[in-house]
């Protein structure tokens, strides 16, 4: 991790105030107008353990965070037929409701393990519905390759404080890559994790990348996501070439902080040491 707070030192300086000029305010969808063309972006009720955010990548497939996919207490692997995908979820109804058949996690994610690059870089998952959506208004998100530093991109998430209904920040920023990772100016909070990144593709938003953490370096509060480059092929692959389900014992976690860390269902909050 310490070689990841390095670059966030480095980077957060004049380019996160310049962002911070250029972001968007985050911005509730509060009607169907509101939401239209981000239906396929849902809430995942975790086995009444709290909640993450997913996105339809295909009619029957999901992207989150492999992290949503453990008890935060236990270091156990929750069992993924108990974790349900309410597409559009708006003001306790959704456009369309599935159950989760299987889960496929990064096979070297490890959720005991520091909270540093690595993980942060492995921390992807695909969930398998039950059924299919099919739905002239719930369109999956195609996917696309990772962002440079200084891109614009967007997000769309729910959190704790905004459970009822989805918020999107329209513009945030890439202010680093390294590894895996991306380093972003964008508002995230517990609950958003495994929430899409966005960029604009001719006009068409594209899944770049999901959200991890949330982490503050000194005052100044950033965002973690993981990059879909390479993880997501594999992952795909894993889908296709068995059942889809890791049997990795997973140890009992152990606190793994960094001058306070704290790690939760939703996004994790990271406080690395004072520089």
């Amino acid at each position: 991790m310490q070689r990841l707070v390095l670059i966030v030192l480095i980077c957060l300086g004049a380019a996160r105030m310049a962002a911070a000029a250029g972001d968007a305010p985050l911005q509730s969808l509060v009607t169907a107008d509101d939401t239209k063309g981000w239906e396929a972006v849902g809430r995942l009720n975790i086995a009444g353990k709290g909640f993450c955010t997913g996105a339809l990548i295909r009619e029957d497939l999901v992207l989150t965070a492999a992290h949503c996919l453990y008890d935060k207490n236990t270091g156990a692997r929750i069992d993924a037929t108990k974790v349900e995908f309410l597409a559009g979820w708006r003001n306790g109804r959704a456009a369309a409701y599935r159950n989760v058949r299987r889960a496929v996690l990064h096979p070297d994610y490890v959720f005991s393990g520091p909270s540093g690059e690595a993980r942060v870089s492995n921390d992807l998952a695909l969930l398998e519905l039950t059924q299919p959506i099919r739905s002239t208004s719930i369109k999956p998100f195609a996917t696309y390759q990772r962002p440079r530093k200084g891109d614009q991109v967007a997000v769309v998430s729910y959190a704790h404080d905004r459970a009822e209904l989805p918020s999107i920040q329209k513009v945030c920023y890439v202010l680093a890559r390294q590894s895996g990772t991306l380093v972003l100016s964008c508002e995230v909070d517990f609950g958003s994790s495994g929430a899409p990144i966005f960029s604009m593709v001719d006009g068409q938003p594209r899944i770049v990348s999901v959200v991890s953490a949330k982490a503050q370096v000194n005052t100044q509060r950033v965002s973690l996501g993981t990059s879909l480059d390479g993880p997501l092929e594999l992952l795909m692959n894993e889908l296709q070439s068995n059942d889809g389900v890791f049997s990795r014992t997973v140890p009992k976690v152990r606190t793994m902080s960094l001058a306070g860390a704290r790690e939760e269902t939703g996004a994790k909050f990271i406080r690395p040491a004072s520089q």
